[in-house]
C-alpha cells in the first residue's frame, strides 16, 4: 500500500490547522485587561402625558419600572428632538413622573435609559490627626484644668 505525497500533506495541514485552535485563548474582556463594551441606550417607555406648565411628565413604562429617583433619561422624538429628564422617584403603577431639564418633550416621544452601575462605596478610614504626633493627640475629656 502506497501513500502519495499528495494526499498526505493537505492531510497534515488540516490536521495542523485544526490543532492550532486549540491553543486559541478565548475572547474574554475580563482576561485580557479589556473594558467590556459599554450597553447602549434601553427603551423604557414613552412620554405619557405633559401638564400645562411643561415642568415635569408623566412616563408609560414598559415592563417594571426600577429606575431610581435622580436618574437622568433622555427621550427622542421625530425630527431629531431631545430632551433630558430627572426620574423624580414618584411612580404609581406603570407611570413616573420625571423633572423636564433640557430640551423639548412632547406626548408619545420614545424615553431611554442608558443604565450606569454605580462603583461600590470605599470605606473610609479615619486617621489621627497628622499635625500631632502619635503619643500628643488631642484629649476628649471635657473640664481640664489650666495652670495660668
Amino acid at each position: 500500500m502506497k501513500i502519495s505525497i499528495r494526499f498526505v500533506l493537505p492531510a497534515l495541514a488540516v490536521l495542523s490547522l485544526a490543532a492550532c485552535s486549540l491553543f486559541d485563548k478565548p475572547d474574554d474582556p475580563a482576561a485580557s485587561g479589556e473594558k467590556p463594551a459599554t450597553e447602549g441606550p434601553k427603551l423604557v417607555g414613552r412620554i405619557a402625558s405633559i401638564p400645562a406648565d411643561k415642568r415635569f411628565v408623566l412616563i408609560q413604562g414598559y415592563g417594571s419600572w426600577n429606575i431610581e429617583a435622580g436618574t437622568i433619561l433622555t427621550t427622542r422624538g421625530p425630527d431629531e428632538r431631545s430632551a433630558n429628564l430627572l426620574v423624580t422617584g414618584e411612580s404609581l403603577g406603570q407611570f413616573a413622573a420625571a423633572d423636564l431639564q433640557s430640551g423639548t418633550a412632547e406626548i408619545g416621544d420614545a424615553v431611554y435609559s442608558r443604565h450606569a452601575p454605580k462603583a461600590p462605596a470605599t470605606p473610609v478610614a479615619t486617621e489621627p490627626d497628622p499635625e500631632l504626633p502619635k503619643n500628643q493627640q488631642e484629649s476628649t475629656s471635657g473640664n481640664v484644668q489650666k495652670n495660668n
